[in-house]
Order: C-alpha cells, then structure tokens, then sequence
C-alpha cells in the first residue's frame, strides 16, 4: 500500500484563490515534481501557513495525496529569499524563472537533477551582478535537463527554442528582457 503522507521540500511556483479561505499551490518538489496542493485556510487571518508561501519561496511540507488534489498540512520556511526582494531586476528574473518552470514542466515529473539546478539558480541570483548571463544559463540548463536538446552540443537560440518548447505565452518574459538590458 502507497503511504498517503509524506514531506518534502520544494519552490512555490503559483498560487490562486480557492474558495472562501482555501489556497491552491504550485510546487516543484523534490521527489514529486510539480504538484498541485490545497492549503485549506491558508487566507483566514490567524493561518500558521500563511507566511510560508510566498511565490519562488524554497520551503518543507508535508501533505496528504488523495484521489483529488493533496492537501498541505505543514510547512515551513527554508528560504525565502528575502534579499532579492529588495532588487526589481531580481525579482522579476525569479519570476521569469518560476513561470518558465511551471510551463515546461508537467504534474508528477520528478527530476531531482532540475530541482537541484533550480536551488542552486536562485542562490546564485542572490549574489547575481550580470542577471542576463544568468536568465540564459536558466533557459539553457533547462531545455538540456528536460531533454529537448543534447547536452554536448551548443544551443544557438536559446529562447526561441523554449518558446517552441513551452507552446503556450510567457507573460514575464518581456518584463524580464527589458529589466535585463
């Protein structure tokens, strides 16, 4: 038998209202991947949860799978990256980061090696000085660790790539390049 509970850590992709104080999350875990959880009362007042789930947050939690979505029934805080709030550039590349993730991505795809990539992307941005380098090692990295093109050879156009790729608008996209330049 499948175990229902189980912890994990992961970066807060989204988040959207649900209902009268309910909350549905975007994670990418470590183990799982992306998945969906609902954080009931999350939006009432004198909710626990509620500062932990910040979007491009690195976090702990631990939920509960059903035959629906999970629910998140703890969390806590490992980073969230609170320095880089500070920076309108950064900011706007982490969402850039977390949007292009969420979109290239599917449910339930676990890739402990794009986890790891992404903890060490946001560290980086941290201490970032040249944020265009690093928006086009992100876009790189990942079309070669999800496989749509081969590590050993050189990428020409990195960003038409993941717009064939991903299918479907990047709305920070924009905002991203022009805060860049």
């Amino acid at each position: 038998m499948i175990p229902r509970s189980y912890v994990s850590e992961g970066f807060v992709l989204a988040r959207r209202n649900f209902k009268e104080a309910d909350r549905i999350l975007d994670i990418y875990s470590k183990d799982k991947g992306k998945v969906s959880l609902i954080a009931k009362g999350i939006r009432r007042p004198g909710s626990r949860k509620r500062g932990h789930l910040e979007i491009f947050s690195r976090i702990k939690f631990q939920a509960i799978s059903g035959k629906g979505m999970g629910i998140m029934t703890e969390v806590e805080t490992i980073d969230d990256f609170e320095s880089l709030r500070k920076s309108i550039k950064k900011v706007s590349l982490a969402y850039y980061f977390v949007e292009v993730l969420s979109k290239a991505t599917h449910e339930g795809e676990g890739n402990i090696e794009l986890y790891n990539f992404i903890s060490d992307l946001m560290e980086k941005l941290k201490t970032a000085k040249k944020l265009k380098d690093l928006r086009l090692e992100f876009v790189t990295q990942l079309l070669k660790i999800l496989g749509y093109w081969p590590r050993d050879k050189e990428l020409p156009s990195p960003d038409a790539k993941l717009d064939e790729v991903i299918e479907r608008q990047i709305y920070s996209k924009r905002v991203g390049k022009m805060m860049l330049e």
